[in-house]
Order: structure tokens, then sequence, then C-alpha cells
């Protein structure tokens, strides 16, 4: 029952992300790609992982390199011509949404395996990093970082609103999970050391 309900929250999130028009919510068109992407990798993806875990148990990816395979992808879209080529073409625009959902299902899924529990913080301290630094990258830039019109058309302040939405939720998402992923693995340690 638990199950159920945590994938059936995930497949919401998702349909909400994707359906509802969030532009009017964020003040513009890229805090709103901004709270779509992290809807989808840091709480859609890890519900639906929680919710059907046998859909995921035969992944055999470890964490930190499913963290490696995240990082690529999600900082490949967010070059300059990869991102504004995606504001400007729908099929690259789906690639990008899938890629993100796929990359977010294969990180969880690696790190929320009971045996990997020491691997898998270490993977979602390093996903909480670059999370961190990339937000980081949108707030601070003293310029628009990308040049498709629609991304332009909310200034600077609407960049900056995408690099707080993306602090806001991967930050905390990604290091209070390695957190306790890490207690966790911690406490089953006998005599004070981990258990391999």
């Amino acid at each position: 029952m638990k199950q159920n309900c945590f994938l059936l929250a995930g497949l919401s999130l998702l349909l909400l992300v994707w359906m509802v028009p969030v532009e009017g919510a964020t003040g513009g068109y890229f805090s709103a790609h901004m709270l779509r992407h992290m809807t989808v990798v840091a709480l859609a993806t890890p519900l639906i992982v929680l919710g059907a875990p046998r859909l995921f148990s035969d992944i055999k990816v470890s964490p930190l390199l499913a963290s490696v395979v995240e990082f690529l992808i999600v900082w490949g879209w967010h070059l300059q011509a990869f991102h504004d080529h995606a504001r400007a073409n729908p099929v690259m625009l789906a690639s990008e949404q899938l890629s993100f959902l796929l990359a977010g299902l294969l990180l969880w899924a690696s790190v929320l395996k009971p045996r990997e529990a020491l691997a898998g913080a270490g993977g979602l301290f390093l996903t909480s990093m670059h999370m961190t630094l990339l937000g980081a990258i949108l707030i601070l830039s003293p310029r628009l970082l990308y040049r498709a019109e629609i991304c332009r058309l909310g200034g600077l302040p609407d960049q900056q609103m995408g690099g707080m939405i993306m602090l806001a939720i991967g930050t905390p998402v990604y290091l209070i999970a390695s957190l306790v992923l890490l207690s966790k693995e911690l406490r089953s340690g006998r005599n004070g050391e981990l258990t391999p």
C-alpha cells in the first residue's frame, strides 16, 4: 500500500509538471523550465523508484557511475547550444525531458539499493554538489547565459529565479537523502565499523 502511494505520487508529479503551465507561478519560462527539471529528477523519480522497486531491481549500475551519468546529462543540456536548441525544437525538448527522467530513475534506482547505502550516499552527495554549483552559476551570473528568445523574455531575474529553484529543491533533497543513507549505513555497522 505504501509503495502504491509513492508510485502514484511520483507519476502524478510528472503529469502535473509536464501538463500544467507553471510559468505564471514562477515568473517566466526559464524558471518554469527549472521547476519542471527539478521536479522530475529530484522529486518524481525517487518516488517512482520507491513505489516500484521490483521494476528497477535489475539495474546493476554503481551509484557513483549513475551520479556521473546524471551529471553529464544535466550539465550537457545546460550548455548554451543544447539548451537553446531544446527551446526551439520540440523533438530536442522531448529528448531533454526524457533524458532527465531516465537519468533520475537510473540515479535513484542505483542509490536506493539496500546494499549500496554508503556508495549511494556518496553519489547523492556528489549530485548535491553539482546541482548547487549549477544553481549558483545561474544566480550569480551578471548576464543571461542563454540566447533562445524564450529564455530572454524574463531577463536576468527569471534566470536567477531558476537558479534559486535549483538550489531550493535539488540541494536539500540530494543532501538529506545522502545523510539518511549514510546514517543507515553507520547504524548497520558492528563494533563501530562499517559493514562491507
